[in-house]
């Protein structure tokens, strides 16, 4: 029991040394997303196009469209509303977001969290 009370002591002492923080790799993006399905009025497309829910879901595959490990950490700018008319209906109207600004973050490879080999 002393033995292996003793290692624990030895391999803390070792790590706790060893403290290393993990660094990010960081970068922006500006995108737009897709505009809602169907037609409806002005005020209800536009209030459809900026909910907190489609921003976070769109700034999320944005991240993700650059590739594994990639995680949204900020949305710097929600972007502008910019609604188009639709073909048949006069008054009708589809809206999106246009130059949503997000930032995204990556381990950056070879830091803490992220060795080959070790686990």
């Amino acid at each position: 029991m002393k033995l292996k009370l003793h290692g624990l002591v030895l391999s803390l002492a070792f790590f706790s040394g060893t403290v290393m923080a993990t660094e990010y790799i960081y970068r922006d993006l500006m995108a737009n997303t897709l505009p809602s399905p169907g037609c409806s009025t002005q005020a209800e497309a536009s209030a459809a196009a900026a909910k907190p829910y489609n921003i976070k879901n769109y700034s999320k595959k944005f991240c993700q469209t650059q590739g594994y490990g990639w995680h949204v950490e900020a949305v710097k700018d929600k972007g502008k509303v910019v609604c188009n008319s639709c073909g048949n209906n006069s008054g009708n109207t589809q809206c999106h977001l246009e130059d949503v600004v997000v930032t995204c973050k990556r381990i950056k490879p070879g830091s803490v969290g992220m060795l080959p080999g070790k686990s």
